[in-house]
C-alpha cells in the first residue's frame, strides 16, 4: 500500500514562489505515475501536473504552464512541486496522487489516480 504525505504549503504574496513536496512510502515508487491536483471549496478537483513513472513527457494544466513545474527523486521517493509566479487565483488544497503505471504516459484525471496524500494548503494573499 503506497503512502503519500505533503509539506511545503503555506502563505505566499502574489509573484512569490512555493516548493510543495510529497514523500512516498509503503511501495515501489518507480511503480506509479505521479500527479499533483488542486481544489478550492465548491469547485470540481484540477488536476495541476503529473509525470510518468520513468520519466517522458509530463503533463500541465493551462493555467499553471510555463510557472509550475514537477520533478521526482528515485532515491528519496519524494515528487515536487516547484510554483512560482504565484497568482491569487492558486489558492487551493493541493495533493499529491499516485497510479500504477499500466502506460507510458500519465494522466492528469483524478479519476485515474487510487493513492492520494492528505493535502497541503496553498494561499496567495498580500
Amino acid at each position: 500500500q503506497l503512502r503519500l504525505v505533503e509539506s511545503g504549503g503555506g502563505l505566499v504574496q502574489p509573484g512569490g514562489s512555493l516548493r510543495l513536496s510529497c514523500a512516498a512510502s509503503g511501495s515501489t515508487f518507480s511503480d506509479y505515475h505521479l500527479g499533483w491536483f488542486r481544489q478550492v471549496p465548491g469547485k470540481e478537483r484540477e488536476g495541476v501536473s503529473c509525470m510518468p513513472n520513468r520519466g517522458g513527457s509530463t503533463a500541465y494544466a493551462d493555467s499553471v504552464k510555463g510557472r509550475f513545474t514537477i520533478s521526482r527523486d528515485g532515491v528519496k521517493k519524494t515528487v515536487y512541486l516547484q510554483m512560482t509566479d504565484l497568482k491569487p487565483e492558486d489558492t487551493a488544497v493541493y495533493f499529491c496522487a499516485a497510479t500504477i503505471a499500466h502506460y507510458s504516459y500519465c494522466t492528469r484525471s483524478d479519476r485515474s489516480y487510487a493513492y492520494w496524500g492528505q493535502g497541503t494548503q496553498v494561499t496567495v494573499s498580500s
